[in-house]
């Protein structure tokens, strides 16, 4: 997809002066990101979709080497399909609906499933018949993780033991997957999530496709201390360890695409400690919240202004009438902030504008790509992790 192109966030203030938010793609950062985990990982990468559908992001891991897709629903399948015809999509939603099925098989051939309940696998092949992959997805205990993502899905592993025989006494090809939990910071997780895959496939005995180990590969937000070289190395050396001789998959969203992203705010008001931007929670700045990240930011302002104040953590306000739209400390800016001047926030590739609305008529709609890498990236989250610990 081609996106509008600045040399620098700079010259898009200059050139643009916006009132309105803007969402920066920087793809240099995504494409050196898709081959760390394509150098690294010791096998098949698959990009979560759910985490940033955009077009521009699609092409540009795509371009980068990255052909196969974790994708959740039928929308999802076909703005994968539609732009990348040769792509693999798996449709990694443990629980599908029977048009979504149906469509998938009969629009789009998809071969690959998740199930983690026998009434969904009967449901899968009365649509998609027995020539297919069925993926078993057993828990994990979410521990090390953000988001504990087995309170919803994955069978526990006596039950997965079970599915992989009915799978492959069906005449299916068996398969396994998990996931630990999203933004894991924790190694100790993914050991411990190949540790019970070893065991279930022994338990099973049964050939199996692959096994899928997931996403949950966390994203360098301040405060987290991110190695993914080192975990991934890890997870090498892990699988060695326990034998697991089948291909490997893995989904990561997050991780691929966080540092990736920057958005441009504007401040529309500043009330002593407080500041109202034109974004918020009902938008791109969902997760702050939810997650409670603190994101890096950087200052432009107003008309050439320097601003040169101590770095603080106000209250932001984003610009819907609701009171709920509101963030405590998501990142520092100086203290002589002021109306008109712009706020760069880092870190922002991963569920910024897959969970944004338009509520109150507010939408984040102008998305650019920005040439080279953002190295203030790297200070800006210095100083508001040293912020973080001193509390």
């Amino acid at each position: 997809m081609k996106a509008r192109s600045f040399p620098s966030v700079r010259s898009l203030i200059e050139r643009l002066n916006p009132s309105y938010p803007v969402f920066v793609v920087w793809p240099e950062v995504l494409r050196e990101k898709a081959r760390l985990f394509i150098d690294n990982f010791p096998g098949e990468v698959l990009y979560a979709v759910k985490c940033n559908p955009h077009p521009l992001v699609l092409s540009t891991l795509h371009e980068a080497g990255i052909h196969s897709f974790d994708t959740a629903s039928l929308p999802e399948i076909a703005a994968v399909r539609e732009r990348f015809p040769d792509a693999h999509c798996y449709f990694n939603h443990p629980v599908k609906g029977r048009g979504a099925i149906d469509s998938a098989v009969d629009v789009y051939g998809i071969t690959d499933f998740v199930i983690d309940h026998e009434s969904e696998l009967y449901k899968v092949e009365e649509y998609a018949g027995t020539d297919i992959t069925i993926e078993v997805r057993f828990a994990t205990d979410g521990k090390g993780a953000v988001y504990n993502l087995s309170s919803k899905f994955g069978a526990p592993p006596e039950e997965a033991v079970r599915l992989l025989k009915l799978v492959h006494e069906r005449g299916m090809r068996a398969a396994l997957t998990c996931h630990v939990g999203s933004q894991c910071l924790e190694i100790e997780a993914y050991r411990s999530a190949l540790a019970l895959a070893r065991n279930i496939m022994d338990k099973a005995d049964v050939p199996l496709a692959y096994f899928d180990l997931g996403g949950g590969f966390p994203a360098p937000y301040a405060g987290a201390h991110v190695d993914l070289r080192s975990m991934l190395a890890d997870i090498s050396a892990t699988v060695k360890e326990l034998g697991i001789d089948v291909p490997l998959l893995c989904e990561p969203g997050r991780a691929l695409v966080a540092d990736g992203c920057s958005l441009l705010l504007q401040v529309h008001q500043r009330k002593g400690d407080a500041i109202y931007v034109n974004e918020g929670v009902y938008g791109c700045l969902s997760e702050v919240n939810i997650g409670n990240f603190v994101m890096p930011a950087r200052v432009f302002g107003r008309q050439g202004r320097a601003l040169s104040g101590e770095p603080k953590a106000f209250r932001v306000f984003g610009p819907t009438c609701d009171s709920l739209d509101v963030m405590d400390g998501p990142f520092l800016v100086p203290d002589d902030i002021e109306e008109g001047d712009w706020i760069e926030v880092g870190l922002m590739g991963a569920y910024s504008l897959a969970l944004a609305t338009g509520f109150n008529g507010f939408m984040t709609d102008t998305v650019v790509s920005v040439e080279g890498r953002p190295h203030w990236l790297e200070e800006a989250m210095q100083v508001a992790e040293a912020e973080a610990l001193s509390v």
